[in-house]
């Protein structure tokens, strides 16, 4: 019995797979972006996206995000 080869099977699960799905928006990005401004970095971001930003640069990012909401928003708690 011959045997059949598995090729256009798989492929259909392939394509089925690489399907794209819309990015979802985040809601800090423009803050975000305002604050790599401020530090400097708006245009590492620009060039080569937010991949490109070392642990340090990111995590000073994350860092004065996180001030700043605290300050806009006082009595919410950290935890749930």
């Amino acid at each position: 019995m011959p045997r059949q080869e598995a090729g256009p099977k798989l492929e259909g699960k392939k394509k089925a797979a690489q399907k794209t799905r819309p990015k979802k928006v985040d809601p800090l990005e423009p803050l975000k972006l305002e604050i790599a401004a401020e530090l400097g970095l708006s245009e590492k971001v620009k060039n080569s996206g937010w991949d490109s930003l070392s642990a340090r640069e990111a995590g000073k990012i994350g860092g004065h995000m996180t001030q700043r909401l605290k300050s806009v928003r006082p009595n919410k708690p950290d935890l749930p």
